[in-house]
């Protein structure tokens, strides 16, 4: 059971990063600024799932002591602000599209 936990959240970490990356990239070569904002949005929402993932790894699959808990929670706060930031900046720059 925590051995497939822990290959789901360590292949989400990694496809997560791989999109990450890709999307910031794609976004500081963009020269048009709707593109641009759209795939720091995207960037954004990848970073946060990345984010999440290894909150959940450090709080779920590692014996737990008090720094790795405070690691995890500040993880996963901060995974959740990038999410719904990208969400909402992906939502602001559809509308403008339309």
């Amino acid at each position: 059971m925590l051995s497939a936990l822990s290959f789901i959240l360590t292949a989400v970490i990694l496809l997560s990063l791989l999109s990450t990356v890709f999307y910031s990239f794609r976004s500081r070569t963009q020269k048009d600024a709707y593109l641009r904002g759209l795939l720091a949005a995207k960037m954004n929402i990848s970073m946060g799932f990345m984010l999440v993932a290894m909150a959940l790894l450090q709080i779920f699959l590692f014996e737990a002591n008090t720094i790795r808990t405070i690691l995890g929670i500040i993880f996963l706060l901060l995974g959740l602000f990038n999410f719904f930031s990208g969400v909402r900046n992906h939502m602001h720059y559809r509308s403008q599209k339309q």
